[in-house]
């Protein structure tokens, strides 16, 4: 993670910017870098994101990049999250691919599933 100080603050609510540089092991094998742009309130657990991840690397034996959009709220603890494939991003053996990704955070550890089709 690559967090730069807050760009904005009022009333204690700040706005943020942060990079994450992930990998991925298992069917899709990958890298990727995230570019977030975060607010935090001074109510714990509430807090919202959104961000546009590049992926890089081979899935299901296919080579390729396609570009992830998230959009995600704490709602007072009450995660709610949408990640989903930026339509038409595939490139490579990857082009034409859609779908979703589920994130699951158990244990302080991020799981990652991702539903996809690639179409012609």
């Amino acid at each position: 993670m690559h967090p730069e100080p807050p760009y904005d603050a009022r009333e204690g609510v700040s706005l943020g910017k942060v990079r994450i540089d992930k990998r991925f092991e298992g069917p899709l094998t990958a890298t990727s870098e995230v570019n977030m742009i975060a607010a935090r309130t001074p109510t714990d657990g509430s807090a919202g994101y959104v961000a546009i991840e590049r992926v890089q690397g081979e899935l299901a034996g296919r080579t390729g990049t396609f570009v992830l959009q998230h959009s995600g709220i704490m709602n007072r603890g009450a995660r709610s999250l949408t990640v989903t494939v930026v339509p038409d991003s595939g490139t490579g053996q990857l082009k034409g691919i859609s779908g979703r990704m589920d994130i699951q955070i158990e244990g302080g550890k991020h799981l990652y599933e991702l539903v996809y089709e690639i179409g012609t």
